[in-house]
């Protein structure tokens, strides 16, 4: 290594250190692990830091998604808007925010986007989207706006700091990726207080607009921090081998093993269980949008509307988010696989107890599978956030998972547009009973997954 002749030889930096000090080590299967530095030789500092600041920036852009639906009414009035209007306008703003994912992925692992330069890029359409939003009166341009703008630049964030947990915990993901993937669904709640309350004709644009300027800024902040590991980097404290160390990391391992090595794209597509995660993902993400979608309306029709207001969308919100930061942790100790299967199953017996309920005209049943669904419709999500580079590496993540993720584009269109064609077709019922179905199919299709390139504990405890 050539000395930098403005550093003196006996004080090297920490970067540097760290860089004599690793080793690249292989497991059987022919996995690199980059081994030797810790945390703090790369970062300066813990790396929980890339827990806590993903964390806030999910919280702050989870208020164009979970709160949306509290500006409603406002925004109808004050721009002249109808019901269907402002179903669009989320419903472009879901397939772009979903979208961006897989492209934004393949710039980066390219080396055209860094973390950082991705996180500023997104937290200016996300203020572009809310500056629409309050200005723009015809709804073509809103849409636009908003929809288009804001949700990639909300995508953008929302991919980069999934894929920036799974990098630096590849260890023991689980917990950190519900953690942070949590963040926005609860970080919406002061937002649908303040679109409850204090939001309204008269002062809207001044809201709207300092909205947008809060997301922005949080987000840029957030992202001056930002940095990823090396590739193929792996925590020194723990053996990749052997996975001996730290007691309660290898645990987690032992049920989550890492991948045995790094797929790209084409290689993670050919095995079959990329595209039976997206498949998974296209079914269950339906049936959470599905649930959102019409729960209310379905409660109006019983007879629940006054408790179901009251009961309001920022608990939801609260059971949604908190609910993946549960599954998270769980699936460190139950195992990944096991975890998803159990939380679709409860999402799929959700729909049918929703129906129970409404038959009964029970509120308070009603409300206890309505919030059940809420669990289960949200805590999917970090699941398979933690699964994918669980079975195929942590080098093509972010494409890797963009490809996954982007099977909500689907979901946006058959979980609302379809979804009402169902229930003018077969009512609620039979809406919710469908719903119900496809969930329960695509915890059979979750059974089916299985990490490439390992073979069952028994045929290695036997050979």
């Amino acid at each position: 290594m050539t000395a930098d002749p403005y550093e003196a030889p006996t004080a090297p930096s920490p970067a540097d250190a760290a860089h004599r000090r690793y080793r690249e080590v292989t497991d059987s299967h022919g996995r690199v692990y980059r081994v030797g530095e810790t945390d703090r030789d790369l970062l300066g500092h813990s790396r929980k830091i890339m827990v806590y600041l993903p964390w806030i920036a999910m919280m702050a852009i989870s208020v164009f998604e979970y709160a949306y639906g509290s500006a409603e009414d406002t925004l109808s009035h004050a721009h002249g808007w109808t019901q269907s209007n402002t179903f669009w306008i989320l419903s472009v703003w879901v397939f772009f925010q979903a979208g961006i994912a897989f492209p934004a992925g393949w710039l980066r692992e390219r080396g055209h986007l860094s973390a950082r330069s991705a996180m500023y890029i997104g937290s200016g359409l996300c203020l572009l989207g809310f500056l629409a939003l309050s200005h723009l009166n015809n709804v073509l341009p809103a849409i636009l706006g908003f929809g288009v703008v804001g949700g990639i630049g909300a995508g953008l964030v929302y991919a980069t700091c999934i894929n920036m947990v799974g990098k630096w915990f590849p260890e023991r993901r689980g917990a950190r990726t519900g953690f942070v993937n949590g963040g926005f669904a609860y970080g919406s709640l002061p937002f649908i207080f303040i679109f409850n309350y204090g939001f309204d004709t008269a002062n809207y644009h001044r809201v709207l607009d300092l909205i947008g300027a809060y997301v922005m800024i949080v987000v840029v902040v957030c992202a001056f921090f930002f940095k990823d590991p090396p590739k193929n980097w792996w925590p020194a404290e723990i053996d990749p081998l052997s996975f001996s160390g730290d007691r309660e990391n290898a645990a987690s391992l032992a049920k989550n093993p890492p991948a045995v090595r790094q797929y790209t794209p084409k290689e993670a597509i050919r095995t079959g269980m990329l595209p039976l995660m997206w498949l998974s993902v296209v079914m269950t993400a339906g049936v959470s949008i599905f649930g959102i979608s019409f729960q209310v309306d379905f409660a109006k029709e019983v007879g629940f509307g006054p408790l179901v207001a009251a009961s309001s969308m920022g608990v939801m919100a609260v059971v949604n988010g908190v609910g993946r930061g549960v599954v998270g942790w769980l699936s460190d100790r139950w195992g990944r696989k096991s975890t998803l299967v159990f939380v679709i199953v409860v999402l799929g017996l959700a729909q049918f107890g929703v129906i129970w309920a409404g038959g009964l005209k029970s509120e308070w049943l009603f409300l206890f599978f309505a919030f059940l669904s809420g669990f289960g419709g949200g805590a999917f999500y970090p699941l398979f956030a933690a699964l994918t580079p669980d079975y195929f590496g942590e080098n093509y993540n972010a494409t890797n998972y963009g490809l996954v993720y982007s099977g909500k584009l689907i979901s946006g269109l058959f979980g609302g547009g379809l979804g009402s064609m169902v229930v003018g077709a077969w009512g609620y019922n039979g809406a919710y009973a469908l719903a119900g179905g496809v969930s329960m199919l695509a915890a059979l299709v979750a059974l089916l997954l299985r990490q490439p390139g390992r073979a069952p504990a028994r045929t290695r405890t036997a050979g």
